[in-house]
């Protein structure tokens, strides 16, 4: 900040005593300029740290609060170097760059101060990013083996029912034993409800990235829905509802992730472009500048 305080007093001083006005072909708006280009330069060399770790010249968070700062000081910097005027063609092609580099650049700034917090609050099942598409399979394998181990509880209370439970409920509703033919036949229909659950539901909604518009997705009729399921099923299998439905809200907060994510690294499709188009323009710009 001393710098930009003792930048625009020495500019304020120039385009006073300045009797045509600040000019970049001066030699104090060259000295802004080179020193403006420089440190674009130099913000503009972080992307090759990034790219080349190996290259361990300084500290990473040493550069990235270099290319904070110089970045941001480089505007006003070339504002005085060309006196707050935008002049020809190619200067206003690059001075409209440099405007949607600075902005992007705050915005990336600030969602990489105040994202984390949101991460923080929002993600406590937070996993690594590159991670996200095991993790959704692993998922997707649990719920199927708590489906399949609840299937079998309640197909096992078929099975080990006796030939006459089995004549019994073959005619239920004609003779007697109703109450033993209607729950044999309960728990086989809850069975194929749960499967159909898995298949139609479930597995889908996991097994898909995103998956906005999936009644899962939503957490309020994610509670209803599972809710149905525990009145469907016997009290001892409900742990297993718990599970499936935590399961779930996983799922949410890995979709969740996967948005804040991109949220957090857009606005880099943007800069970074931009970034090099102006650091190729403005190297064009100064050559010609020499040159004529």
């Amino acid at each position: 900040m001393i710098v930009l305080v003792l930048a625009t007093a020495v500019y304020v001083a120039y385009s006073v005593r300045s009797i045509h006005g600040p000019r970049g072909g001066s030699a104090l708006g060259l000295t802004y300029g080179i020193v403006g280009f420089s440190f674009m330069l130099f913000a503009g060399l972080l992307g090759l740290r990034k790219k080349f770790p190996i290259w361990r010249v300084g500290r990473a968070q040493s550069w990235m609060r270099g290319h904070l700062w110089l970045g941001f000081l480089s505007f006003p910097l070339i504002l005085f170097h060309g006196g707050f005027h935008f002049g020809g063609q190619l200067t206003r092609v690059l001075m409209w760059l440099f405007i949607f580099v600075f902005v992007s650049g705050i915005l990336g700034a600030l969602l990489q101060h105040f994202m984390p917090r949101v991460y923080t609050a929002q993600l406590p099942m937070e996993t690594i990013y590159e991670q996200i598409d095991r993790v959704r399979g692993q998922l997707a394998e649990e719920a199927v083996r708590l489906v399949e181990e609840a299937c079998s509880a309640l197909e096992g209370e078929v099975s080990h029912a006796s030939e006459l439970q089995r004549a019994t409920s073959a005619g239920a509703g004609k003779m007697g034993g109703l109450t033993v033919a209607s729950g044999l036949q309960a728990d086989e229909e809850v069975s194929a409800q749960l499967r159909n659950f898995l298949n139609g539901e479930m597995l889908p909604y996991l097994n898909r990235a995103g998956a906005e518009g999936m009644s899962l997705s939503v957490a309020a009729q994610a509670r209803t829905m599972f809710q149905q399921l525990r009145i469907l099923l016997p009290q001892n299998l409900h742990s297993s509802v718990d599970d499936l439905e935590n399961i779930c809200e996983e799922k949410r907060q890995l979709d969740r992730q996967t948005r804040l994510h991109k949220l957090l690294h857009g606005w880099l499709l943007v800069h970074i472009p931009l970034s090099y188009a102006l650091l190729l323009l403005g190297a064009v710009h100064a050559v010609m500048a020499l040159k004529f």
